[in-house]
């Protein structure tokens, strides 16, 4: 039986463990939501170097950071594209962009945004129609009424289960985008 002092000091322990471990994290909400007037945006023209800007995206982390760097480098009037988030605890990240001076770094901003939405249009209507295939199948151990998938005793698909299973040769489980 626990006494009331040793869960009193549990209590407080875990207490301090907490404001310990949490005292510097900002609340979630200001991670993702912005302020009252707050721009998303901002551009600055870089003066040392030729066709070059920073621009800070609020409200963001490396997901979109690293998509974008990526989509840039892609580009053919990109010279150089790069970003860091300064700090782990303040939400946003630089970007850096160099352009060969035929369009501004802004503009090539907007274009790689609009690819990179078509992309991801293009991968969620791609995977949509797999996976309403994959539904319609019946096979696969999904029935078309939304149920989960079979699952057996054998998780690697080698048939030595009670389980059975098809065994990784066959490729209807295998989504091809």
């Amino acid at each position: 039986m626990i006494s009331y002092f040793s869960y009193i000091s549990y209590l407080l322990y875990s207490c301090e463990f907490y404001i310990l471990f949490t005292m510097n994290a900002p609340n979630r909400f200001e991670l993702y939501v912005l302020d009252e007037g707050e721009a998303p945006v901002e551009v600055n023209e870089d003066t040392k170097i030729p066709n070059a800007a920073t621009i800070k995206i609020l409200k963001q982390d490396h997901t979109l950071g690293n998509m974008l760097r990526a989509q840039l480098l892609s580009m053919p009037e990109v010279l150089f594209a790069g970003y860091k988030v300064p700090h782990p605890l303040h939400p946003h990240f630089l970007l850096k962009i160099q352009t060969d001076g035929t369009k501004a770094p802004d503009l090539i901003l907007s274009d790689a945004c609009n690819s990179l939405i078509g992309t991801l249009s293009s991968l969620e209507a791609k995977f949509k129609r797999e996976f309403a295939f994959k539904e319609t199948d019946g096979s696969s151990g999904a029935g078309a009424t939304g149920g989960t998938f079979a699952t057996s005793d054998d998780p690697y698909g080698t048939g030595a289960g009670t389980g059975g299973g098809a065994g990784w040769g066959n490729r209807d489980d295998y989504l091809d985008f």
